[in-house]
């Protein structure tokens, strides 16, 4: 199979426009990846799928991963004049990058038996610009799996067939897999709650006010 680098040249000299980055990947797994534009990556996409020395006709898998905001640490080496003379010294400086969520794919091919490449999308945000396009129309096995990310990080994907919760109920409120996500302690919907649950459900019941001697002793009469 082509090298990433391969990939990424013929990527960029067939689809006009397009622009993809090599991500590396330092865990034992070396499983680099390609960042590709979201505005090309539906043709892009079709490329990857169609070329015959590519075909990578299956998308086994999907997922998702939240970004937040987070700082950088970048050291440099400059040169400066230090007592009159000119010396080499490290610069640390810091950059901030603001938080998006990702949908990586791992594609393969079943006609020639080779994979996975894997390609990713980042959002714009993780607010009102967290859209990408659907790339279900290219992998139909996308489907389910963008509206798993759909559900559980809130990325909206454009152009999906049936774009809609798929393990939360409809009027759940938020995203569960995303990194700042808090649990509610309101567990009241919850129909048999127990254990942890029930602890933190019981600061929502109501409190019954104390009853005075008389009346305990009528309840307790009561059960007897």
């Amino acid at each position: 199979m082509e090298s990433l680098e391969q990939i990424k040249t013929r990527v960029e000299a067939v689809v006009p426009g397009a622009n993809v980055e090599i991500v590396a990947n330092g865990s034992p797994s070396q499983q680099h990846s390609l960042l590709i534009n979201s505005e090309h990556a539906v043709a892009i996409a079709r490329f990857l799928r169609v070329d015959p020395a590519l075909c990578l006709d299956f998308c086994s898998n999907v997922t998702g991963v939240d970004w937040l905001d987070r700082t950088v640490k970048k050291t440099t080496k400059v040169k400066k004049l230090v007592d009159g003379a000119e010396k080499e010294i490290v610069e640390t400086t810091e950059e901030k990058i603001s938080g998006y969520l990702e949908a990586i794919y791992h594609l393969y091919s079943m006609t020639h038996k080779h994979g996975p490449v894997i390609i990713r999308m980042r959002t714009r945000d993780r607010e009102a610009d967290a859209r990408l396009p659907s790339l279900t129309p290219i992998w139909r096995s996308a489907e389910f799996q963008e509206r798993e990310i759909f559900d559980l990080y809130g990325i909206r994907f454009d152009g999906h067939p049936d774009l809609r919760r798929i393990l939360m109920w409809d009027e759940f409120e938020d995203h569960p897999m995303r990194k700042d996500y808090r649990e509610p302690d309101d567990y009241e919907w919850e129909p048999t709650p127990h254990d942890e649950v029930l602890e933190k459900a019981k600061g929502h019941y109501p409190q019954r006010p104390e009853l005075d001697g008389a009346e305990k002793i009528s309840a307790t009469d009561l059960h007897r």
